[in-house]
């Protein structure tokens, strides 16, 4: 367990790096080798990077962003990551993005109507 200093160090570098991502992905375009570079340096940062996203089963996805101590606000802002990067490249990781809805509104005890309309959004796709 990370004591308090070393869980907000973390905090901040992991909502760091998501904020860096979500600026890459959210484009109308789609990206160029710059950007899929950049995108790729950003998600070594959580040891990815595109190929092992795509190759991580869901679970084993989940289980790698809690080991990373990534709280529920985050697991959420990645998800939504995965699900633009899917729209402007040919990766599908809107399962994955449903899996982590899923693992979010089940493991945090608290339901959330935001999750549940992403869930349901992603499930009648």
């Amino acid at each position: 367990m990370l004591n308090k200093g070393l869980r907000d160090e973390e905090k901040i570098r992991i909502d760091n790096v998501l904020k860096t991502l979500r600026t890459l992905i959210f484009v109308p375009y789609p990206l160029n080798n710059l950007q899929k570079t950049e995108i790729e340096n950003q998600l070594k940062e959580f040891g990815l990077n595109i190929e092992t996203l795509a190759d991580y089963s869901n679970e084993d996805l989940i289980t790698l962003l809690m080991r990373l101590h990534f709280d529920w606000e985050q697991l959420e802002q990645f998800a939504d990551i995965l699900i633009e990067f899917s729209k402007v490249e040919s990766y599908i990781f809107t399962g994955k993005a449903l899996a982590i809805y899923q693992y979010i509104q089940q493991e945090s005890k608290v339901f959330s109507f935001g999750i549940n309309t992403k869930i349901a959004s992603l499930k009648n796709k």
